[in-house]
């Protein structure tokens, strides 16, 4: 029972060092000092149990190994689905379709920037519509290319 608890314990710790590392890149520092005291509490709790015995006990040394590569990757995951933060996304496109690609995404409330002169259009969103947009742009021109980057804006 004591190594389920080192693992779970483990999981649920380096679940919340992922994201807390995520929403302070995404700016929100509160959060991320919020989720540094959980974290804080879960690692003195779970090592402190780890450590007493040490030498004679070694599976409380794996479960807790297990637990933080675990962890890790279901924080991951995790953030995959919240998809914090704001994308832009550069779509060069066959100027004949220019006009039908923009009214679309405008309609769908995207805000979309157009730059003249040139088959590109640039659209600002929330990262978790990244795949909405690409699915628009592709179903009416499969050959444009899409560019996507991280940017702050508000």
């Amino acid at each position: 029972m004591i190594y389920f608890f080192i693992f779970l314990s483990k999981v649920i710790e380096s679940a919340l060092g992922t994201l807390r590392v995520i929403v302070v890149a995404n700016g929100r520092k509160i959060m991320g000092a919020i989720l540094q005291v959980f974290i804080s509490i879960v690692w003195i709790v779970t090592t402190s149990i780890v450590i007493i015995d040490i030498n004679k006990d070694y599976f409380k040394v794996i479960a807790f190994i297990l637990g933080s590569s675990i962890g890790s990757y279901i924080g991951s995951l995790i953030e995959q689905k919240i998809a914090m933060g704001n994308i832009m996304i550069t779509c060069v496109i066959n100027s004949k379709l220019k006009d039908k690609i923009k009214n679309i995404l405008i309609t769908n409330n995207y805000k979309i920037i157009e730059l003249k002169e040139t088959d590109k259009i640039v659209i600002l969103t929330k990262r978790k519509n990244k795949n909405k947009v690409r699915k628009i742009v592709k179903q009416i021109d499969e050959n444009s290319t899409v560019i996507i980057e991280k940017v702050l804006f508000d």
